[in-house]
Formats: structure tokens, sequence, C-alpha cells
């Protein structure tokens, strides 16, 4: 069962891959077996390209989730590491753990679960790549305890058989629920909201067409005169061909006027009807989405009655967000960076240490600094008046 069709290059070559796929099967459901929901996972990424303000909630999760690199106590093989991790091999020509990163917790937050898999080389000595994978081609089989567990594919006939390297696959499920072995979309729940966004806007759109492109009720009276009422069907014929006409250069751009003799009354059709106020439902429906995102409105350039006070306490939440996603990726760090060191040969431990979250003012730090500093500065001078004047007492007869 081959999910990569990739020619060997050089005398240290690829592995094959075992998680992607170039033809997805149909899967058949069988006792043991969770379904993966492939289609909410497409409902997720249709709302995400249909909300733009969703779009961008997503990506600034990703971006605030930082850099990632290790410590060792060894430092050769600290170096080593470090290397490995800023220069592997990620597929799509990308290079770097942060870049898969990237990809693994973009599929975590939208389909709410991630899979990836460590590729080694053929003479399996180094880790060769470090890809991110569908999680529409894999399936998860539980077993009998929730220990155990195992990621699978499904072949041509149908039947969803267990990946042969358990060992050299990375699943992560986001929120897991316990009827289940796999994740919650962040998106669960925007489905409705987003429905009715997109009613409100195609409603606007309409309206607006409607008061762009306005339509005109032309009224010819005719006067009392017996001629002139012979003449109405005749007069009415001439009055709409040079409105026609009017009109029609109107379209192309140009400028015709329209002359009339008589009583013609020129009215816009449905000009008294007003258009709803939208912004009121809109705004509400949009905080509903944020909220759900965990991401401060601020952040997103929406001034939604956000004091400075509010600003901050509302970047102390996603700072604890932050941190919750990163433990969530943190058996993925550790899985990767352990079997780089057992494939060298190295024995020591090591840590992962990830970039300092930084969401408050740079200038509001500063000061705390400088305050500590001289609450330090002001401890140490007590002191010493203290020490001395203690001295002083014990030098008197």
């Amino acid at each position: 069962m081959r999910f990569f069709k990739r020619q060997s290059q050089g005398a240290v070559g690829l592995a094959t891959p075992q998680i992607r796929r170039a033809d997805p099967a149909p899967f058949r459901l069988t006792d043991g077996y969770a379904p993966l929901r492939s289609g909410e996972t497409g409902l997720y990424r249709a709302i995400r390209e249909s909300v733009p303000l969703v779009d961008a909630c997503i990506y600034k999760i990703i971006r605030l989730c930082g850099g990632v690199s290790a410590r060792c106590g060894d430092p050769g093989a600290e170096k080593g590491l470090r290397t490995f991790l800023e220069t592997v091999d990620v597929g799509r020509g990308q290079r770097g753990v942060n870049a898969f990163l990237d990809q693994y917790l973009d599929s975590m937050l939208v389909s709410g679960q991630a899979v990836g898999e460590m590729v080694l080389t053929r003479d399996k000595r180094d880790i060769a790549a470090v890809l991110c994978g569908r999680v529409e081609d894999i399936r998860i089989r539980e077993g009998e305890s929730p220990l155990d567990f195992a990621i699978c594919a499904v072949d041509q006939y149908g039947e969803a058989v267990p990946l042969p390297h358990q060992e050299l696959l990375l699943f992560t499920p986001y929120n897991p629920e316990t009827e289940h072995p796999y994740g919650v979309s962040l998106l669960r729940g925007m489905p409705f909201l987003t429905e009715l966004l997109g009613k409100i806007y195609q409603a606007i759109g309409v309206n607006w067409e409607r008061m762009g492109n306005v339509r005109f009720a032309v009224v010819y009276k005719p006067q009392g005169g017996e001629l002139e009422r012979g003449l109405a069907q005749e007069r009415s014929r001439q009055l709409a061909q040079e409105w026609s006409r009017a009109m029609e250069a109107t379209r192309s751009g140009s400028v015709r006027d329209f002359v009339a003799v008589g009583d013609v009354d020129i009215k816009v059709i449905g000009a008294d009807n007003q258009v709803l106020d939208s912004s009121v439902p809109i705004r509400q429906i949009l905080e509903q989405m944020v909220s759900k995102t965990g991401i401060p409105p601020f952040m997103l350039g929406l001034n939604w009655s956000s004091t400075e006070r509010m600003s901050a306490q509302q970047a102390d939440l996603l700072t604890t967000e932050m941190t919750a996603i990163r433990r969530s990726l943190l058996p993925v760090l550790e899985r990767i960076c352990s079997l780089w060191l057992r494939l060298h040969g190295y024995g020591c431990g090591f840590q992962v240490v990830w970039d300092d979250i930084n969401l408050q003012d740079l200038l509001e730090e500063a000061k705390a600094d400088w305050y500590r500093e001289q609450t330090r500065k002001l401890a140490i001078e007590n002191d010493r008046a203290e020490g001395a004047r203690g001295e002083e007492r014990d030098g008197q007869p």
C-alpha cells in the first residue's frame, strides 16, 4: 500500500511516507472504527473561506503560538538538534519544524485533529522529513482500552488497515471528547451563525443593487382637449421611446436629456423604502464568532467598547489560551526530538523551549522593571542604614 510515489535521490533516499494518498477511497464503517466526519471538515473550511474574520483569527492564533527550539545536556547534541529543527524538510518547499507546526496547528484548529509523519532515510539513520498529512485520509481504530488505538488508512478495497510503522506517525486531537478518539474543531458552533451572516449580507447586496439600479414610472396626463386625448396613445408611445433612448445612453456612460411636452410626471419606484440597519445584528454575530476563537477584538482592528484595562485582561486570557495550545503540541515535538537524539546515539535529556509570549506594551513592562529596580535599591539602602545604626548602638558604652 503506497501513499507517495517518489524516487530515491542519491545514496541516501527517502523512505515511502505512509499517510499521504493520491486517490482517496471510500471508508466502510465497521465495528471498532470511528468515522472521521470528513463532511464537517469541509464545512469548517468553507466557513473559514466565507468569513474573512474567522480566517484572520486562525492565522493570529498560529502566529501567536510562536517558534520553538530545544536545549540538551550535551552541547554537541544541542547544536545538532537545533540545526535539525531549523533545516528539516517539511514538504512543499519549506524547511524547519516551525513551518511544520504552522501546517499542523492549522489542521488541528480547523479540522479538530492533525496527523503527521516522521520519514526516515533508507538507511534508518536520520530523519529525512517531517510531513503534515490530510486528516481525511486516515481513520482511528480503538481497542478495548483507550490507550490502545491505531492510525489506519483505507486500501483499494475500502478497508481500514493499520499503517505498518505506528511509531513514526503523529496524531493530535484538539479538545478531544470521551465518546470518540477525534478532537473538536475550533469552529464548532459557527455554521448556524455563518448561515445567518450570509443571509444578511445577501439581503444587503440585493437592497443596494435595487437602490443603485433604480426603476422609474413615467406618467403622461393628457389635457382636457378632445384632440390631445385622441393623441394620448401616440404621445405615450413617443414618450416611451424617448425615455428608453435616454436610459440606454446613460447605461453606455453618456448623458442624454429627456424633453417632454405636456403634463409628464416622473417618479422613482420604491424611493420611499428605507434600507434596514444591519450593523447591530452583524456585530452581534461577529462578536460571538470572535469570542469563540479567543482572539481579543483589538488585535483584529475592532473597537467594540474595549477600554485599556479590558484590553490588558483580554491579552492575559489569550496568553493562557496560547499556553494550552502549546501543551497540545508538546508531545509531538518531544517525539520528534527524542527520535532524532536516539538515531544519532545521544542519551542525554532535552527540553523543548518556546519563544516568549509577549502581548503587553513594552513601555509598561519597562516601567514595571524600573519600579522593581528602584524598590530593590531602596531595600538595599535601608538594610545598610539599619546595619550602620546597629553598629553605632553596639559601639556606645
